[in-house]
């Protein structure tokens, strides 16, 4: 059968790319990327035939893999940070199944690290407890829905992801989120610039009362960011890293010294 995969390539670079989604990558004869990302894993891509096109042609791009595969070539569709958030997972299978391709395409999903987990792991301990993740991009959903949701998940005390915030054109949705911060109570929050693209990367440590003050065209929030607001149990430890309390010590009594 006919074999198409869809890649997690994790947070940008290939610094968090896992061994499975390599492999997949060196057994496929074509890949099929966003241009960007395809510059981003040139190292990994040699002797690959490889089709990329830019932002907004992602029905394109999806269709072209799903061709490709209808052919007999092995393919992979490249999707930045895990497929299925906000990546290209949904898209093929929407594609396939309305195709009625599952008897003629072997479809293999690969997870990837988000840009959320990788934030995550470089400031401490953030997400430990409940937490949601929502895009601000209205694109594809209407920005009462994401509004509403931005305000619940704030009110219902999750730590929350913000991805897309916005763009130069894009600027309510961000607008909309800076006034439901303004609602709640402070936060630590944490803004992460090109999380795995090296000299490029760069992460804030600040308050949700800075984070509005700031003016929304502030050069540290942009397409390339992701926002992490944390619970009102989040704290910062004694070296200045984010620790959101699982509960344990106050649920269970330490014995001994720890070595």
């Amino acid at each position: 059968m006919n074999r198409l995969y869809i890649v997690s390539s994790g947070a940008g670079g290939v610094h968090y790319i896992t061994p499975e989604a390599r492999r997949a990558i060196d057994e496929c004869e074509v890949v099929v990327s966003y241009t960007k990302y395809a510059r981003e894993l040139k190292s990994i891509l040699e002797d690959k035939e490889v089709y990329t096109s830019g932002m907004t042609h992602e029905i394109e791009r999806c269709t072209q893999a799903i061709e490709y595969a209808k052919q007999g070539k092995t393919t992979c569709i490249i999707s930045n940070g895990d497929a299925n958030v906000f990546g290209m997972a949904t898209l093929i299978v929407e594609l396939i199944d309305e195709k009625n391709l599952w008897d003629s395409i072997e479809l293999i999903s690969l997870p990837g690290v988000t840009s959320f987990l990788a934030a995550a792991s470089k400031v401490g301990a953030p997400v430990s407890q409940d937490f949601a993740i929502i895009s601000l991009s209205d694109r594809l959903t209407d920005i009462n829905l994401i509004d509403k949701r931005v305000k619940s998940a704030l009110e219902c005390d999750f730590v929350v992801g913000i991805y897309n915030p916005k763009s130069k054109k894009r600027i309510l949705p961000y607008q909309n989120f800076l006034t439901r911060l303004d609602e709640v109570e402070e936060r630590i929050a944490i803004i992460a610039q090109n999380v795995g693209r090296d000299e490029k990367e760069n992460i804030t440590i600040t308050t949700t009362t800075e984070l509005v003050k700031e003016d929304i065209n502030h050069e540290k929030v942009g397409m390339n960011t992701i926002i992490i607001i944390c619970n009102s149990n989040t704290k910062l430890t004694k070296n200045g890293l984010v620790l959101t309390p699982r509960g344990y010590l106050n649920k269970y009594e330490t014995s001994g010294e720890l070595k």
